[in-house]
């Protein structure tokens, strides 16, 4: 039983996991007893050793060679044994000055945070967007960009843009286009987005919009519009993780690079990290995502007002130092928030 550990099989499983973590190298119990000060034997370490090996914590990677923690050992780690820390001065400013709007667009503002989080952790940084369904709508734009090419721009409340080029089939004049968007505008204000998409078709099937060529092509245009689902999934700091020893072979490589390109299951999974606020830890095969085991997942939520918008996080091997990403994340999180709350 987990809850069985004793404090000297505590100890010494804390002192494996963390020295991996620095080396990515098997651990023997030479290295515990002289690293850590610990006053056993060698020989009662490497009892202890096998015992840990049994309970499923550890796995010896060679014969003869020292240990190294398997996914179960991590997650006692995280649950049981570790030792947050604070995040450093210097981490916290280059946070609070790259967690800013600077005139740049939401999306500009996501990607430049994954980007920010893969730097101070040295892994991967992610940021889900706000999913559509998910916000309010605020506005449509439409901006012609020829005779039958129009840039539509859907903002949300929250902020989010997305843009989407659509081909009418008859040309639409710019005052014309101003005149849909205002209508559309005025139709679906307040609505989620899940809703503005029942609210199209519904007047869609209107007797009135039968005799009103505008607005007939009004909804048209909204309907193709609202049609595409854009990931949102911004991605920075590949390179980190094939940096890593562990994934050094050409094989793992191909692996990760087969994980990065489902974007679909990794927004699955963090869009059930919606319903859970706050960090959370998916370590090794917790995330259930094809391709990606030895590597671990950290994520928090951003809100804005009462409103959970999205996930920000930290990919990397297993064996990634938690103790200090974990408050990178949860404080990355934070400013976003802030900043997605000021009016």
């Amino acid at each position: 039983m987990d809850g069985d550990m004793n404090i000297r099989s505590r100890q010494i499983l804390e002192a494996i996991i963390e020295d991996y973590i620095c080396t990515a190298e098997p651990i023997g119990s030479s290295a515990i007893r002289s690293s850590h000060g610990i006053s056993l034997s060698t020989a009662t370490i490497r009892n202890v050793m096998a015992d840990l090996e049994e309970m499923g914590f550890l796995a010896s990677p060679h014969t003869s060679a020292g240990r190294i923690p398997t996914d179960k050992a991590y997650r006692f780690y995280v649950d049981s044994l570790l030792a947050v820390k604070s995040v450093e001065r210097s981490e916290r400013e280059e946070i609070r000055r790259r967690c800013t709007v600077d005139g740049r667009d939401v999306d500009g503002v996501f990607r430049e945070i994954s980007h920010m989080l893969s730097s101070v952790s040295h892994y991967m940084g992610i940021v889900a967007a706000p999913r559509f369904n998910a916000n309010f709508f605020r506005q449509i734009d439409f901006i012609r960009l020829g005779s039958r090419r129009i840039l539509a721009i859907l903002i949300s409340q929250s902020g989010s843009v997305q843009n989407r080029i659509i081909e009418p089939q008859e040309d639409i004049s710019t005052d014309m286009l101003v005149k849909m968007a205002n209508y559309l505008n005025a139709l679906l204000q307040g609505l989620t987005i899940s809703e503005v998409k029942r609210r199209i078709l519904e007047e869609m099937q209107s007797e009135k919009i039968r005799y009103d060529n505008m607005l007939a092509s009004a909804l048209k245009l909204s309907e193709q519009a609202f049609d595409e689902n854009s990931s949102g999934l911004f991605i920075e700091g590949q390179a980190n993780i094939f940096a890593q020893p562990e994934f050094a072979d050409a094989q793992r490589m191909k692996e990760l690079f087969r994980a990065m390109e489902q974007k679909n299951q990794l927004l699955a999974l963090l869009d059930g990290c919606l319903k859970a606020p706050g960090v959370n830890i998916f370590i090794g095969s917790e995330s259930h995502l094809n391709n990606m085991s030895g590597m671990s997942l950290i994520t928090s939520t951003y809100i804005s007002g009462k409103n959970t918008l999205g996930v920000l996080g930290v990919i990397g091997p297993t064996r990634m130092g938690y103790a200090k990403v974990i408050p990178i994340v949860d404080y990355t999180a934070k400013m976003l928030t802030r900043i997605l709350t000021v009016e």
